[in-house]
C-alpha cells in the first residue's frame, strides 16, 4: 500500500533493519542474562551476537512451557511463530521478527527485543482509537487471539505499536479475548479488505505451506474460514456470548 512504513524501525531495536534482525536471530549466539519473572512460561532475556552485529531478544524454550488444557495440540512457540508469519504477510510490522531455533535450553521461539516508550500510558492507549490499534484488532481477529492484554502492546520510541505474546492463538473455536473492542461491529475499510484478500490468497500458497508445520490441519482450516468470514461480513467481530470477551488480568 502507498506510504506504508517499513515493518521494523531501527530506532526501536538497536539500529537493526528487518534483514539484519532476522539474520542475527538465526545465526547469533544466545547468552541468557535474565528471566521475566511475571511470565507464566519460561521467558528468557538474552543478548545475541554474530560477529560485529549484536542485539537483544526474548527466548522461550519449548521445554519451559506449561501445558494448557484448552490448547492441547502443538506448542506455544509454534503459535508465536505462526502469528509472526501472519503479521509478516499482512506487512504491518505488528509482531517483532520471530524465528524458531535451538538455544541454551533446546528449541524455542526467539523474538527480537523491542524498546518501549515508558512515557506512554498503556491504559489510555488501549482506550484510544489509534489506527495502529485498529490494525492490531484486525490481526487479533484473524489469529483468534485469546489473550490480548494491555501489557502485550509495546509502544516503541518510533511511535510504532507492536504486539507480543501470541502463544494462545489459532484455536479452531472462537476464543477472541481482547481489550481492543473499540471497533467492534464497524465496517472494514478498503485497505483492511484488501489486506484480508491478499492474506486469503497467501494462505492457499506459500504462507499456508509455512504454517503447516506450526498448526494442526483443523487450526489451518479455521484460520482460512475466519479470513473468509471477515470478508463476507465486512465488519470487525462482536464479542461472543460463549467466551469471556476481556482478558484477566487486563494488564
Amino acid at each position: 500500500m502507498p506510504g506504508r512504513r517499513p515493518p521494523l524501525d531501527p530506532l526501536d531495536c538497536g539500529g537493526l533493519d528487518l534483514g539484519a534482525a532476522l539474520g542475527l536471530l538465526c545465526t547469533g549466539e544466545l547468552t541468557v542474562t535474565g528471566r521475566m519473572a511475571d511470565a507464566s512460561n519460561a521467558t528468557l532475556y538474552c543478548e545475541i551476537a554474530a560477529g560485529a552485529v549484536a542485539g537483544r531478544c526474548v527466548y522461550k524454550p519449548v521445554r519451559g512451557e506449561r501445558a494448557l488444557w484448552d490448547f492441547p495440540d502443538g506448542t506455544l512457540a509454534a503459535r508465536e511463530l505462526a502469528a509472526y508469519e501472519i503479521s509478516a504477510a499482512l506487512d504491518l510490522g505488528i509482531v517483532p521478527p520471530t524465528i524458531m531455533r535451538d538455544g541454551p535450553f533446546g528449541e524455542g521461539m526467539v523474538q527480537l527485543w523491542i524498546d518501549t516508550d515508558v512515557t506512554v500510558d498503556l491504559v489510555a492507549l488501549t482506550r484510544s482509537d489509534d489506527p495502529q490499534l485498529r490494525r492490531i484488532a484486525l490481526f487479533d481477529a484473524v489469529v483468534n487471539n485469546a489473550d490480548r492484554k494491555g501489557g502485550h502492546l509495546l509502544p516503541a520510541p518510533s511511535g510504532r505499536i507492536h504486539g507480543i505474546d501470541h502463544g494462545v492463538t489459532f484455536h479452531a473455536e472462537g476464543k477472541l479475548r481482547t481489550l481492543l473492542w473499540t471497533w467492534r461491529g464497524r465496517r472494514l475499510d478498503a485497505e483492511e479488505t484488501a489486506l484480508l484478500r491478499c492474506l486469503g490468497t497467501a494462505l492457499d500458497a506459500e504462507l499456508g505451506q509455512r504454517l503447516e508445520p506450526l498448526l494442526t490441519v483443523t487450526e489451518l482450516d479455521a484460520l482460512g474460514a475466519r479470513v473468509h468470514r471477515l470478508l463476507d461480513e465486512g465488519r470487525f467481530p462482536l464479542p461472543s456470548g460463549d467466551w469471556p470477551p476481556l482478558p484477566w488480568p487486563p494488564f
